[in-house]
């Protein structure tokens, strides 16, 4: 067993010491890739969304723009901040703009990757 496979069995413990006192508690885990994420009782939809996505943001901001799907992700990951950011609101002129523009750097790059 591995150290983190260990800190994990002794993490879900700790977390039934917690549910046991009716403390709302979620953890999602890949064990294969050391990924532990754990998540209280208030978090929603939106926010566990907006939280992944900032996973999402930090790749597509750190992957080379060498890398011939790099735009593809940036772009993307662009589009849905902005939809998540207004999911409880309204779309503005200016940001169904940047939107367009995004699908249109999009296209732009899937017609690249075509001709490879």
């Amino acid at each position: 067993m591995s150290d983190f496979e260990e800190f994990f069995n002794d993490l879900k413990k700790l977390v039934e010491k917690y549910e046991q006192k009716n403390t709302m508690i979620k953890l999602e885990f890949d064990l294969e890739n050391d990924i532990i994420k754990m998540f209280g009782g208030k978090i929603t939809a939106l926010a566990k969304a907006q939280n992944g996505l900032n996973d999402v943001i930090e790749l597509a901001y750190t992957t080379a723009e060498h890398h011939p799907y790099w735009n593809l992700l940036y772009q993307s990951s662009e589009i849905a901040t902005t939809v998540l950011e207004k999911w409880k609101g309204k779309l503005s002129q200016e940001e169904i703009s940047e939107i367009e523009w995004s699908l249109q750097k999009i296209s732009q790059t899937l017609e690249k990757i075509k001709q490879k």
